[in-house]
């Protein structure tokens, strides 16, 4: 999934259109296959090319949003703020880190299924637990207050 694919999953989450996307003509459906087969592993990578929304944050609001993209791009949401674009890297089968304003982010892959993921962050000397499920499709975010 390329960064058009997640900003076209993106608008879906937010309910932005409401038909699926075509290929143009039968030459792209084939591009796309090969596009997909084309980064090695990235099939059974359950952490790619979903939309990852987090479970543990304030029950009172919706839970921010990650996807990992196999070409490196993380794209984080939230119903509140606006989306951010980053690079993000997988460092060993457990262990992935990404920039975030201008700082390295690591955190370790302490359990991930296809439908469950837990994060340990390392920041600094504290470490936080960070629970996501795959999203409900599909879905709104609610008005917030203002």
């Amino acid at each position: 999934m390329d960064t058009k694919a997640a900003i076209i999953a993106l608008m879906s989450v937010w309910g932005v259109g409401t038909c699926a996307t075509l290929p143009a003509s039968a030459q792209d459906a084939d591009d796309a296959t090969e596009d997909a087969t084309d980064t090695i592993g990235e099939s059974e990578n359950p952490l790619l090319n979903k939309v990852w929304v987090r479970t543990d944050a304030d029950p009172s609001l919706p839970g921010p949003m990650q996807i990992f993209l196999g070409d490196g791009t993380l794209v984080s949401d939230s119903c509140w703020e606006t989306y951010r674009l980053s690079k993000w890297q997988q460092v060993s089968d457990s262990a992935i880190s990404w920039d975030e304003d201008g700082m390295t982010i690591n955190a370790d892959i302490a359990s991930i299924s296809d439908s469950e993921l837990v994060l340990n962050l390392k920041l600094g000397e504290e470490v936080q637990e960070q629970r996501f499920v795959t999203a409900t499709v599909p879905y709104v975010c609610p008005d917030m207050v203002k």
